[in-house]
């Protein structure tokens, strides 16, 4: 196991056992179940830091018995009963510790779900609760009491907050300061620190580069008279559902589709939602360190930014409200660089059809198909240019960013136990 974790050793006593019977898979039930409950109970990009300790104990529950890849954080001794009774109780102790008022909720699934799969008593639900209360107490909570509010600032460049009430999906309170401002400070879960995939500096507002990601989100990313075609908005709204639902959904039906083994499927889901909430932690910190302004500002002030050649317009507004935070860099495309990087390293290869759906209320399309990771990564890249919320550029260094983490986190976590089969 790699030593920037201490292993938390938790003895549970008992024999092993035999297989259990036969159950309905396990690890993707209760991501489904994660996913929604964190949306819920912890919503915007902050709920990713507790949808990747989820993900980590319903891996750990299962290496507990398995013992084919290291565990994250937990361990557990002489761990025997069903992955599925172990997965089932890991991920259902920590959801209600970190979300208290679902647990009425989330205790009948529970219980349902162990009588409907001839679980109840299994032994591997003590495994599972072991996991778990290892697993809790590395939960990154807000700072209490909460720091001042952070509203970037006013000068040519910076980020401020913005009054955006127009398009939709429903826009933040006017003019309300930075969201989570603190997530980029938070201690990473797999990385040295949350600057260690620092981007580097956006271009200068001068440059060619910047002229040319200004005028062209000016262009494709405006609200009303702009340069996209019905199928392009189309596509733009696709990339504005949840995306830490929506990657999670497409990966379990990737995984249901190509992995046979509970662990495999735990295990890519685990790595996937750890990279994702570190590449995160690497975004906020890099919004916070460059405070680089939005599209909707720097368009609105252009006759003021010192360039020439970037027309600015008073009146211009994005195709969808603002997220509540700097541009540079994207967190949409941190997280789909990180999921879509975990699933190239993963499966060894770029090439593979799979399919991604959206729950956005303005889709026409709801399914699309895929050939290759690396297309989906740079549909969102060009997603969030027609939306009109971000840069190009901040797209891009966030998508590197993404891949970078996601690159860092397979390497170095949830390896293969010398001796023992990686894959199916």
């Amino acid at each position: 196991m790699n030593m920037l974790h201490k292993l938390a050793t938790v003895v549970v006593c008992g024999s092993l056992i035999g297989s259990a019977p036969a159950f309905a898979d396990a690890v993707t039930d209760w991501n489904e179940i994660a996913a929604a409950s964190v949306a819920a109970g912890r919503p915007g990009p902050i709920g990713q830091v507790d949808l990747a300790l989820v993900a980590a104990a319903a891996h750990d529950a299962v290496q507990a018995i398995e013992g084919r890849f290291e565990p994250y954080y937990a361990e557990v001794p002489n761990a025997g009963g069903s992955t599925a009774a172990a997965v089932a109780a890991a991920t259902h102790d920590v959801l209600v510790a970190f979300y208290s008022s679902q647990a009425t909720a989330l205790g009948i699934t529970y219980a349902n779900y162990l009588a409907n799969n001839g679980l109840t008593g299994d032994p591997g639900l003590a495994v599972g609760q072991a996991v778990a209360a290892a697993i809790v107490p590395l939960r990154r909570l807000n700072p209490n009491p909460l720091p001042a509010p952070f509203v970037g600032g006013t000068g040519i460049g910076e980020w401020r907050p913005t009054n955006s009430l127009l398009g939709s999906p429903p826009a933040p309170a006017p003019f309300s300061p930075m969201a989570v401002p603190w997530m980029g400070a938070f201690d990473p879960f797999t990385l040295t620190g949350s600057a260690r995939f620092r981007a580097p500096s956006p271009p200068a507002l001068t440059s060619a580069r910047y002229t040319a990601n200004y005028n062209e989100v000016k262009l494709m990313g405006s609200l009303t008279n702009s340069g996209r075609t019905p199928e392009q908005t189309d596509l733009a709204y696709f990339w504005t559902d949840n995306f830490a639902v929506q990657w999670n959904r497409a990966i379990r039906a990737i995984a249901n589709r190509h992995l046979h083994r509970m662990g495999d499927k735990a295990r890519i889901l685990a790595l996937a939602n750890l990279a994702t909430a570190d590449a995160l932690i690497t975004s906020w910190d890099s919004k916070k360190h460059y405070n680089f302004w939005r599209p909707v500002t720097a368009i609105q002030e252009g006759e003021n930014d010192g360039n020439p050649s970037t027309a600015g317009d008073p009146t211009w507004q994005s195709l969808i409200n603002n997220p509540n935070y700097p541009d540079y860099t994207s967190g949409a495309n941190n997280v789909t660089g990180a999921m879509t990087g975990t699933l190239a390293h993963f499966f060894q290869r770029d090439v593979m059809k799979f399919e991604i759906t959206s729950n956005a209320p303005n889709v026409v399309q709801r399914t699309r198909s895929y050939s290759r990771f690396s297309q989906a990564a740079q549909e969102v890249v060009d997603a969030r240019v027609l939306l009109g919320i971000h840069f190009r550029f901040a797209d891009t260094a966030a998508r590197t960013q993404g891949r970078n983490v996601a690159t860092w986190v397979y390497e170095h976590f949830l390896l293969p136990v010398p001796g023992a089969s990686e894959h199916n």
